[in-house]
């Protein structure tokens, strides 16, 4: 049997507490992890008809451009529910295993005192008076406690529908793997077998493989190309009056600007993109390809020109798509960041453990006007997607 005083001590603590906020019912999700997964999932089916769609269609690039991004918006998607369902299931059960232990304790004093009311009378300090007051806060006190013991059934159901949501997210993650990668190989060979693009450029292929290989940076590069000749034979939109309109040419985020220092330390005239593994990447305007391939500590590099006096830089691809003096339309892929072909497994653990942070593959995006480079930041629409 539980003493009065210890008792009245546990009840008073467990006043404070509800007064507090510290009940399981201050627990809030950041979203609805389930309505994220639902929508992604939606997504996701709506990519693979996509795919199938892009089959058959006559422009073969445009539609697998548009299938990839799904997916990518769709697997961005759900891997941020099932991120949020991980975080929503260890919060419950922090807050479970502290409420579960308290309620625990006074409700077993409670049935105590409710099986031995004489027993109450004669240990209340305070005799028959203290025990009438103690009856009336106890009949206060009991919804309170029955209501908390719902919650916690309900953080329990919560949690398995949460381990369900988790198992069919896994299902489905499996699949749409699967169809992005399909997605991103028919699209290398449908860039590969085009042969409509006009050829604008005529550089000596064996001059620039020269200039690649002396450049002993990306700056140099850039410089040394800005001064060969450009042929403005073909007619094109005036770039000037993009600024500001400007899509960025990856799903990403900007993790370093313009002229800031990055992770190592070293600060760059152009922005640092982090983006999801094997992210596609387009060109956010009509332009004539200057230069694809290997430079210098950057894996790929594509170097675009959208108008003459301009050069947009794109560097650390995996793979490039197209070939030097070809002139592509706006939205075309021009490449593939790396890490795309990360099984399911790797998905999961990346998106969904440790700090819950995606995967990064990182994109720099270098705007340079004259002879130098400018801040990009202004020219593009920066929180769009």
């Amino acid at each position: 049997m539980i003493g009065a005083r210890a008792f009245r001590r546990a009840l008073g603590a467990w006043l404070c507490a509800a007064m507090l906020g510290a009940s399981a019912d201050g627990v809030q999700a950041q979203a609805d992890p389930g309505q994220i997964a639902r929508r992604a999932v939606a997504q996701l089916e709506q990519a693979g008809a996509a795919l199938a769609a892009a089959e058959g269609s006559r422009d073969r690039i445009a539609a697998l451009t548009d299938t990839i991004r799904a997916y990518e918006r769709g697997l961005s998607a759900l891997r941020e529910g099932v991120r949020q369902a991980n975080q929503r299931e260890a919060e419950i059960r922090a807050v479970f295993e502290t409420e579960n232990r308290r309620l625990a304790g006074l409700i077993g004093a409670l049935q105590t005192m409710q099986g031995s009311p004489e027993a109450l009378l004669l240990l209340h300090p305070d005799g028959a008076l203290g025990t009438a007051r103690s009856g009336m806060i106890l009949s206060d006190v009991t919804p309170a406690l029955l209501g908390q013991v719902d919650s916690l059934r309900r953080d329990l159901a919560e949690i398995a529908s949460l381990r369900a949501l988790e198992a069919r997210a896994a299902e489905t993650l499996g699949e749409a793997l699967a169809g992005i990668q399909k997605a991103r190989t028919t699209l290398s060979l449908a860039i590969s077998d085009r042969t409509d693009l006009p050829q604008r450029l005529t550089d000596n292929a064996e001059q620039m493989a020269r200039l690649a290989e002396s450049a002993q940076s990306l700056e140099g590069f850039a410089a040394e190309l800005e001064a060969l000749p450009t042929d403005d034979g073909l007619v094109a939109p005036d770039f000037a009056f993009a600024k500001g309109d400007l899509m960025l040419p990856v799903r990403g985020t900007v993790v370093a600007g313009f002229k800031a220092a990055d992770a190592a330390g070293v600060a760059r005239p152009g922005l640092l993109l982090a983006t999801a593994p094997g992210a596609l990447v387009t060109t956010p305007w009509p332009a004539t390809i200057r230069y694809r391939g290997p430079l210098a500590d950057y894996e790929n590099v594509m170097i675009l020109e959208p108008a003459a006096g301009y050069l947009l830089v794109l560097a650390g691809l995996a793979t490039v798509y197209g070939e030097t003096g070809q002139v592509i339309p706006a939205d075309t892929p021009v490449g593939l960041m790396g890490g795309g072909a990360d099984g399911l497994e790797g998905f999961m653990t990346q998106g969904a453990g440790g700090d819950g942070q995606d995967p990064r593959e990182t994109l720099y995006l270098e705007l340079r006007e004259g002879q130098g480079p400018v801040d990009p930041a202004p020219w593009f629409r920066i929180d769009e997607e």
